[in-house]
């Protein structure tokens, strides 16, 4: 389905390539949405494929591309990289504001099916049909895709790919909530956006998804040692053992010392775009 242009708001040019803001009206969350692109240098003479990047709680489409220093080797091997936000915004909903984990800044990239948020926090269709429909009609780009993300936009890349098989050509992820059915912050926001039910959960979590996957994509994944959150809310220990009792392939990198924040991301961007690039065929 055709959509509209999306609008420009901000551009900066970086690393002989583009980096730019554009806000456009989606159906998928009946909001404004804000999402950043950087268009590596080749992208003016040919298509090129997509990385798409998910954010973590509090974050917008700026944090990643402000932060990681992701756009030198982007440029180098000709990959795009889009950021979308984290949650609908502006819809002013009773508590949406009034925690940094739930609501606002804090979608979990689920479809919700509790009123009132599920009239707009449907953020697994945005990113998975809207944006990437919204991209390919309007960028020049291939429909190569791949999908990383951070803490909560870990899970949302994980779970993205496991649950669309033949979607992306590889995914990884910083920090993932790797079990969001048995951490704090995944409990509280499973139950807000879908209801006390759990059953209704196991759709949205990794290491539920894993034991029945149709497409064992190899799963990067990097994890500091010294992340305050570590053992209470990500819980790699639970994705590794998933994936061995399915023997679906993970590569569990735990880095000693390294905490939460996009230091970390910074220091090993660099080792995911090139895992990206060797399944896009760019490398």
């Amino acid at each position: 389905m055709s959509q509209q242009a999306p609008e420009l708001i901000a551009s900066n040019k970086c690393f002989d390539g583009w980096l730019k803001r554009y806000k456009h009206t989606s159906t998928a969350t009946g909001t404004e949405m804000i999402f950043a692109i950087y268009l590596p240098p080749q992208a003016q003479t040919q298509p090129v494929p997509v990385l798409y990047w998910l954010s973590g709680l509090t974050c917008t489409d700026e944090n990643f591309m402000q932060k990681a220093g992701a756009q030198r080797i982007a440029a180098e091997l000709g990959m795009a990289i889009v950021a979308p936000d984290t949650s609908p915004r502006g819809t002013d909903l009773p508590g949406e504001h009034d925690s940094y984990d739930f609501g606002s800044g804090a979608g979990f990239y689920v479809n919700a099916t509790q009123a009132p948020w599920s009239a707009h926090y449907r953020m697994y269709d945005y990113v998975t049909d809207e944006l990437p429909a919204l991209i390919e009609q309007h960028f020049p780009v291939t429909r190569q895709r791949a999908i990383s993300g951070h803490s909560m936009g870990g899970h949302g890349a994980l779970i993205c790919a496991l649950k669309n098989p033949g979607r992306y050509a590889s995914v990884s992820a910083f920090a993932p909530i790797s079990n969001p059915m048995n951490c704090p912050w995944g409990e509280k926001a499973l139950t807000g956006y879908l209801g006390e039910d759990r059953a209704s959960w196991s759709a949205w979590d990794s290491c539920e998804l894993i034991a029945n996957a149709t497409e064992k994509l190899p799963l990067l994944v990097d994890q500091g040692e010294a992340d305050d959150f570590l053992q209470t809310q990500l819980k790699p220990e639970a994705l590794k053992a998933a994936c061995e009792a399915a023997g679906h392939p993970l590569e569990l990198r735990l880095q000693p010392g390294y905490d939460h924040s996009y230091f970390f991301i910074a220091s090993f961007i660099e080792d995911h775009l090139r895992h990206h690039a060797r399944a896009l065929d760019l490398s």
